[in-house]
């Protein structure tokens, strides 16, 4: 099955409240199928710097709450929120509150958590990955008997909610739900759970580095992929895969710009030509390169960052919806 391309735009940032609704509905004008944020809290300083990850400077129910109103068509998501951060039955009862405002444009993402000076700074426990793993599980267990009728009667290890209904109620149903990461056993619960799969790398370090680049080359991606097959059984064809463009130049010039940045991530430049987070080159050969990709990958939803918006806005404008 070849499913449409769609893509998305995230972002981080909102240097002021009018910005932020401006990048919303500027995505929508140019025909992302979605604007998302994704779920950091911490701010500058040594914490973030020692994990070499960028600020979000937003937090991201208040700004996905924004982002639905301003806007009237996109969906609105998030990639992804990490479980750990937040009680989940008043993380349910916040989806639940986002769902019945978007009117059916909101997509719900959820991982396990992975940056592990977030979690040390912020003073929540860093679990072992396979205690944070099965939380997400039973959270996600909790999300959806949340969003079904009748009263909650959930027992887990972690999770736990009993004798209330979940409200408020949302006529448009439980959301596409999205489960990102790039391990075999989180990619397995993802194609078993998921609507929407989103391909990331390993990042079992804790933190960005030149080792979860390299745990996502092509044929690490093509692993993945059968990871997701294997949990998913006969339900893989109706899944979507998602990937975030993470390192996108429109460029004329290719081979310098390749020659450039693969050895910030100790790969060869022809390796990282095919690296699935990345596209170089011009708007022709990276319109190319994503059908490609597709019938390699099966990877029909690409979400680029805000800050290359009108930069993709061509490939966007050619590839969407075919």
């Amino acid at each position: 099955m070849t499913r449409p391309f769609r893509f998305g735009l995230q972002s981080f940032n909102a240097a002021t409240p009018q910005a932020w609704r401006d990048q919303a509905r500027h995505a929508e004008a140019l025909g992302f199928s979605t604007f998302s944020v994704a779920d950091h809290v911490l701010g500058p300083g040594p914490a973030l710097t020692a994990m070499s990850h960028p600020v979000q400077d937003i937090a991201a129910v208040p700004a996905m709450a924004v982002a639905i109103e301003a806007t009237s068509t996109i969906n609105i998501g998030s990639r992804v929120f990490c479980t750990d951060y937040r009680q989940p039955v008043m993380f349910a009862k916040e989806l639940a509150t986002l769902a019945f405002f978007a009117e059916g444009r909101l997509e719900i993402g959820i991982g396990a958590g992975w940056l592990q000076g977030e979690y040390e700074s912020m003073g929540v426990q860093w679990d072992p990955a396979g205690v944070r793993i099965d939380r997400m599980e039973e959270t996600i267990g909790l999300i959806r008997a949340h969003f079904a009728d009748g009263e909650l009667d959930v027992h887990g290890t972690h999770v736990h909610a009993s004798g209330f209904e979940g409200y408020p109620k949302v006529p448009t149903g439980l959301p596409p739900i999205m489960i990102g990461g790039g391990a075999k056993r989180v990619l397995g619960i993802a194609g078993r759970e998921a609507d929407i799969v989103s391909l990331n790398f390993n990042n079992s370090s804790g933190k960005i580095g030149a080792a979860g680049v390299g745990s996502s080359t092509a044929d690490l991606t093509a692993q993945k992929i059968e990871w997701i097959r294997a949990g998913a059984g006969d339900r893989f064809d109706d899944l979507e895969l998602e990937i975030a463009a993470y390192f996108t130049v429109v460029t004329e010039e290719r081979d310098a710009t390749l020659a450039k940045m693969a050895p910030m991530f100790a790969l060869e430049p022809e390796e990282f030509a095919k690296h699935p987070h990345a596209l170089i080159g011009s708007v022709d050969a990276i319109c190319d390169m994503l059908v490609e990709r597709r019938e390699t990958f099966g990877i029909s939803y690409v979400t680029f960052a805000a800050r290359n918006a009108d930069a993709v806005a061509p490939i966007v404008e050619r590839l969407a919806g075919t």
